[in-house]
């Protein structure tokens, strides 16, 4: 596989567009839905991605074999003709769970990961886990296996103020299987705090994280701005500023444990703006805009093909892609809404003004690449 320095290239006019050029990256943690929302929002990813780790929280979730090839071929059948895309299928945790299923589709490559959710944590999870000691006679087959574990890493617990439920999850469940299982790999997504990005620093080489770009670009705050502002609304939600800070600082920091996943979670806007709204945003519109924002902000723009198309790959033991993208330094205005499954969906950063513009895929050779 060949290696590279990203292509930063700027016009000899101190005002002319930037261009800066990356090796295809992956998204580590995206949410498609399925049905007739999956046939809206899946080539949002697919056009930037060549790969995904896709959510099994469907309504009933993704538990065996069959529902995740069958869930695949759905994916597959739903993107735009010509689009060369790869989801990455997961299983969903339950207590009851068959750890020969586990093992069978992890051979047979139906499974790439196995995803906890701690049961009622969020969107689909009811099914989810409710005792971690529970289900340790799977985590001993996936560690022997080498087979990724995905943690949504929050407690479910009311008594557990929401902003502290990341910290706490860390403190009652990470370190205690970490403890248990040395050797077996683990995905922290989604990670929102400074608490989270220390304890990722401080493990082995078996644990790494997904940091989204929306907790890469607003603190709580921007929840309540004027209002209530639904469509910021996730799961984990966003935390103070310090936190932001911490974040932003470990995605360009160059660590290899930290890597691009989006959490990209679309919901109509009605589910959204209602007494009781859905947790989740839908950023995968904007989301190479956004990281290259954020790492245009942080000085660190020779980083960020790292983040979003090495480290991932690394860490899950996959090639990295062949393939480039482009992305200039043009400002566009991001859609107020899109057109999804008889409604609409909200995107992160609605009417705002991005400084970079996604501009496709390009042939290796036009980089002048070699082998």
């Amino acid at each position: 596989m060949p290696t590279f320095e990203p292509e930063l290239v700027a016009e000899s006019r101190r005002d002319a567009p930037q261009t800066l050029v990356i090796r295809q990256p992956d998204d580590w943690h995206v949410h498609l839905r399925d049905g007739a929302m999956l046939s809206a929002v899946v080539n949002e990813t697919a056009r930037q991605f060549a790969r995904a780790i896709v959510m099994p929280n469907l309504d009933p979730p993704v538990t065996t074999v069959v529902a995740a090839e069958a869930y695949r071929a759905r994916i597959l059948a739903a993107l735009a003709p010509g689009l060369a895309f790869s989801p990455l299928m997961t299983v969903y945790l339950t207590d009851s769970i068959n750890r020969g299923e586990i093992e069978r589709g992890f051979a047979s490559g139906a499974f790439t990961a196995v995803k906890l959710y701690p049961a009622h944590a969020t969107t689909n999870a009811a099914q989810g886990v409710t005792d971690v000691r529970r289900i340790y006679p799977v985590l001993e087959r996936m560690q022997r296996l080498g087979m990724p574990l995905l943690l949504h890493g929050e407690v479910a617990d009311q008594h557990v103020d929401i902003f502290d439920r990341e910290a706490v999850f860390i403190d009652r469940v990470l370190t205690k299987v970490i403890s248990d299982f040395p050797a077996l790999k683990i995905v922290f997504e989604h990670i929102t705090t400074e608490d989270a990005v220390c304890f990722v620093e401080s493990t082995g080489p078996h644990v790494g994280a997904t940091i989204t770009p929306h907790h890469l670009m607003i603190n709580r705050n921007a929840m309540f701005e004027g209002g209530i502002r639904p469509h910021l609304y996730c799961l984990p939600v966003a935390k103070r500023e310090r936190h932001r800070l911490a974040l932003r600082r470990a995605a360009t920091s160059g660590n290899p444990k930290f890597f691009l996943g989006t959490d990209s979670a679309p919901h109509a806007v009605g589910n959204k703006e209602s007494a009781c709204g859905c947790a989740g945003i839908f950023n995968a519109p904007v989301a190479l805009e956004a990281y290259a924002t954020v790492f245009d902000e942080e000085g660190a723009l020779e980083r960020l093909e790292a983040f979003a198309a090495e480290h991932g790959p690394s860490f899950y033991g996959m090639p990295l892609n062949a393939g480039s993208i482009v992305l200039e330094r043009t400002p566009w205005q991001v859609p107020s809404t899109f057109a999804a499954a008889g409604s609409h969906v909200v995107p992160f950063q609605a009417g705002a003004t991005l400084d970079w513009t996604y501009k496709g895929r390009i042939d290796d050779t036009k980089r002048g690449r070699r082998d």
